[in-house]
């Protein structure tokens, strides 16, 4: 009967992994309505129905249910027909959606764009079902999920090796329903974001599974790629997560003081070429990241108590956008999520996101948390950063991966397999450190 059971645990794991695997290999675009969005979306809540029809003994953390119930909550306050007048007075005429019947009846939307509100609500859904899916796993099943990230990393990495190596303008058309322009991804900003983001457990990997050698290769390779691809933001992060990931996770590995030192050189050489290619860049001061920001914080003003409605940012930023700064290119974000998602959820969402935060940042303050906890959680900070400069997790690879690191950070499985001195239960095999399975603890 148990063996019966972890059989099927396995089969989940497969299933979860495949989802991830498959949202990192075609989830880069960042269009709406792609085919492929959709069938990761398909993938991950029929995954997470699996998932659910079995039992587990890893149970959800209340609080982040709450958090989650109340997210679905906001979801369904943009797109259920409210009173004419309960909106009227909480944002600008212009701005108040059409009514829910024709006639005498004056019901309107807080959503100004109700179809795209749908879409982003099967988007969460998606991202919060293989969340909770990964908390259900057992702790050994959980780690399993990092060869299928791996391997999603690596054919991006592939894909992208090629590309550089023919030309840095390279443009793949017709391999998947959105120009492919930095590995498999349409924008290199956030193909960079997935790159620093798989550095922590490249760390790991090397620190803590006694394959330093392969481990310290997949770094460098990362690295490079970061400097290929040219994202500013990528370089800068990359270099401090990298530097972040050694002295946050050497302090209870086997690396010597003469590794972290031969760390530290390269990464300092590192640091000659980032400068080089950061300073080589024009920077646009007029129309960029900055008057992005102006013209979003003036909606978010008029429009803070209720919101415009997720998904809806393209339509209302052309409201309050200047004349001068109107161009053939147009604005489809903001290039701050923080402020993007203040401007279509208003303080409801704002308040949630500082919920989130302060629950993030609890689960770190246990100095001797499991070691792929502590990966995922400078993972998710730095993705988390980058944020405030971009989108990424608008694009579905980056918020399924999100969602996996998040399901591990937490996961309370990790603080059940600490023994009484707080250090992770470990067995030494061929001179690694390896997990002990729950079924060898029981024999």
């Amino acid at each position: 009967m148990r063996e019966r059971s972890i059989r099927s645990t396995e089969r989940e794991k497969y299933l979860l992994g495949s989802v991830l695997f498959l949202s990192v290999l075609i989830g880069g675009g960042t269009a709406s309505g792609l085919y492929t969005e959709t069938l990761i979306e398909v993938a991950a809540i029929v995954s997470a129905a699996v998932v659910f029809s079995r039992p587990s003994g890893q149970k959800v953390p209340r609080s982040v249910l709450w958090v989650l119930a109340l997210v679905l909550a906001v979801f369904c306050f943009q797109i259920v027909p409210l009173p004419a007048a309960l909106l009227s007075g909480l944002r600008p005429e212009v701005l108040l959606a059409s009514p829910w019947l024709a006639g005498e009846t004056r019901l309107r939307f807080v959503s100004v764009g109700v179809g795209r509100s749908i879409e982003c609500f099967l988007y969460f859904s998606a991202a919060a079902a293989f969340f909770l899916s990964v908390i259900r796993l057992r702790t050994d099943q959980v780690y399993g999920l990092l060869p299928f990230f791996f391997m999603g990393v690596i054919c991006n990495g592939l894909a992208a090796a090629i590309q550089y190596s023919l030309s840095d303008t390279v443009a793949i058309e017709g391999l998947l329903p959105f120009t492919v322009n930095a590995g498999l991804f349409a924008n290199q900003n956030h193909f960079s974001a997935l790159l620093f983001v798989s550095i922590p457990f490249a760390v790991y990997y090397g620190l803590f599974r006694g394959n330093l050698l392969s481990g310290s290769l997949g770094l460098i390779t990362l690295l490079l790629l970061l400097l290929a691809a040219g994202s500013r933001a990528g370089i800068l992060i990359g270099l401090a997560i990298t530097i972040v990931s050694v002295v946050f996770l050497s302090a209870r590995s086997r690396l010597g003081g003469c590794g972290i030192l031969a760390v530290f050189i390269g990464l300092s050489l590192y640091t000659m070429g980032a400068w080089t290619k950061i300073d080589a860049e024009v920077v646009d001061p007029t129309f960029g990241r900055a008057e992005f920001a102006r013209t979003t914080i003036a909606g978010i003003e008029e429009n803070w108590t209720t919101g415009v409605g997720f998904g809806s940012f393209q339509k209302v930023y052309q409201i309050y956008e200047k004349g001068e700064m109107i161009f053939k290119p147009y604005v489809n974000h903001a290039h701050n999520d923080y402020l993007e998602l203040a401007l279509e959820g208003g303080a409801p969402v704002v308040l949630l996101i500082a919920v989130y935060l302060t629950l993030l940042f609890a689960s770190s303050v246990g100095v001797r948390r499991y070691p792929l906890q502590k990966a995922a959680f400078l993972s998710v900070s730095f993705l988390l950063v980058h944020s405030l400069v971009d989108y990424p997790l608008r694009t579905a690879a980056l918020a399924m991966i999100f969602a996996y690191m998040n399901g591990i950070i937490f996961h309370k499985g990790f603080a059940e397999r600490l023994n009484p001195r707080g250090e992770p239960t470990e067995a030494h095999h061929d001179n690694r450190l390896v997990p002990v399975r729950p079924s060898a603890l029981a024999r």
